[in-house]
């Protein structure tokens, strides 16, 4: 079973060791480095769990896993909302945490009166692609340089909401 909520700002710990351990086990999927984030403050951590009227950052939990099971923030920017910083720990994939977290942040994105959602994957992650895909996502035909790396590119997805 996955439970999906709200981080706040007491879960400063849990969302830093999880969004570390997902820049080490995915440097090639987000826009920052672990070095950069391992330096933040805990006032900057509290700060990122803080649920603002334009963003909230989500974890999942799953039965018997210690740890959140994932993550993912949404952020609204205009009409659309802007899924950030997924990702799922690689004991928990195939739970369905990853579809759950996307499935909280499109309701608050709805919850906003949002037309559509949109995100930036690599092009080489195919099983991230094919997750966002069963949830209904669609390429878009946008590319960029990954902020992080230039070298990798990403795609741009994007659903109606």
């Amino acid at each position: 079973m996955v439970v999906v909520r709200a981080a706040t700002p007491d879960d400063w710990r849990a969302m830093r060791d999880t969004r570390l351990a997902a820049l080490r086990d995915a440097p090639q999927a987000f826009a920052s480095i672990v070095e950069r984030e391992e330096a933040f403050t805990e006032e900057e951590w509290r700060a990122r769990t803080q649920v603002r009227a334009q963003s909230v950052m989500y974890m999942a939990e799953v039965e018997g896993l210690a740890e959140p099971a994932g993550m993912a923030g949404v952020r609204a920017e205009a009409e659309a909302a802007h899924l950030i910083g997924m990702w799922v720990r690689p004991v928990a994939r195939g739970q369905k945490a990853g579809e759950a977290l996307i499935e909280a942040a499109l309701g608050w994105a709805r919850s906003r009166g949002l037309d559509s959602m949109y995100l930036w994957v690599t092009e080489a992650n195919a099983p991230a692609r094919r997750l966002y895909e069963r949830c209904g996502f669609t390429m878009t035909g946008d590319r960029q340089p990954l902020p992080s790396d230039p070298a990798i590119p990403e795609v741009r997805m994007s659903r109606p909401l």
